[in-house]
């Protein structure tokens, strides 16, 4: 008996030791970026950073306003979002509700593999495929567009969503669409007035970690965004994000440069960014529950 309250008492402590371990690299990565990034202020007002209209980094004297940056950031984000949400929790719910067992597990497997495909591969697909078709639909004079960055990320995205958003309908007591269906309700209004209430949580969840894989993407928007540093006037024309900046250009900054710390400066309103989602989710879950 001794001996297995001893065991329980390691792993107790070694769970709270990963946890508090967790929460340490995180303020040690935030302190870092405030280090380096922070001293841009030295030279640049905070207005000018974020509020300016120009990034040219190289220029005499550099310009370094991060608006087109994170308007493109906020557009193709938003664009992901809007297509990637219902595609992704309609997938969901034919997988846990309506998807035959054979089917059903077919299903999964192949979302589990496009989870798997790298964010670069999906670039050059992009590039080959979704790129031209983009700009010959809307007869544009390049497909390297915020539509086309849009349309990969929300593809990017949904196998995270339908996952996690299936594991949560999945969760849920069976007695729950039993009693609705007892009670008289279709299969569809125990799915919309039973089911997807009880795992809303578990959906906002699988929601909120779509969009944190469309906000941190990097490789896929940098290949079929246009990389194009100018505010966006709609969805149809080339933009840049605030992650793509950052790839694209530390290996050219000098260390110690404005234009080096200005990158480390998008490295905190990234940071900011993703604190800000994460938050607001929380939120909403406590508000939920």
């Amino acid at each position: 008996m001794n001996m297995r309250k001893l065991k329980e008492f390691i792993i107790e402590k070694l769970i709270l030791l990963s946890g508090l371990a967790s929460i340490f690299f995180v303020i040690l990565i935030f302190l870092f970026l405030m280090k380096e990034g922070l001293a841009l202020f030295n030279t640049i007002k905070v207005s000018a950073f974020l509020l300016g209209k120009s990034w040219y980094p190289i220029s005499e004297p550099p310009l370094l306003g991060i608006l087109p940056l994170i308007l493109g950031s906020l557009l193709v984000t938003a664009g992901a979002t809007v297509i990637s949400i219902p595609i992704g929790v309609g997938a969901a719910i034919y997988i846990a509700e309506i998807a035959p067992g054979a089917l059903k597990e077919i299903l999964k497997g192949g979302i589990e593999l496009l989870a798997a495909i790298p964010s670069v591969v999906l670039g050059f697909v992009g590039m080959v495929t979704l790129v031209p078709l983009v700009k010959n639909v809307f007869h544009l004079p390049t497909g390297l567009t915020a539509l086309s960055g849009s349309i990969m990320l929300a593809f990017m995205a949904m196998p995270t969503i339908v996952s996690i958003a299936e594991d949560a309908l999945y969760s849920i007591p069976k007695n729950y669409k039993e009693g609705a269906l007892a009670l008289g309700a279709t299969h569809w209004q125990a799915i919309h007035r039973v089911m997807l209430p009880a795992a809303s949580s578990g959906i906002l969840a699988a929601i909120m970690l779509g969009i944190g894989r469309v906000i941190g993407e990097t490789m896929a928007v940098m290949m079929i965004t246009g990389n194009a540093a100018v505010i966006p006037q709609s969805i149809l024309v080339p933009v840049r994000t605030l992650t793509a900046t950052v790839a694209a250009e530390m290996g050219e900054a000098v260390v110690g440069s404005e234009h080096y710390f200005a990158l480390f400066a998008i490295g905190i309103v990234l940071f900011i960014i993703s604190f800000i989602i994460n938050v607001t989710a929380d939120l909403f879950l406590h508000k939920r529950q």
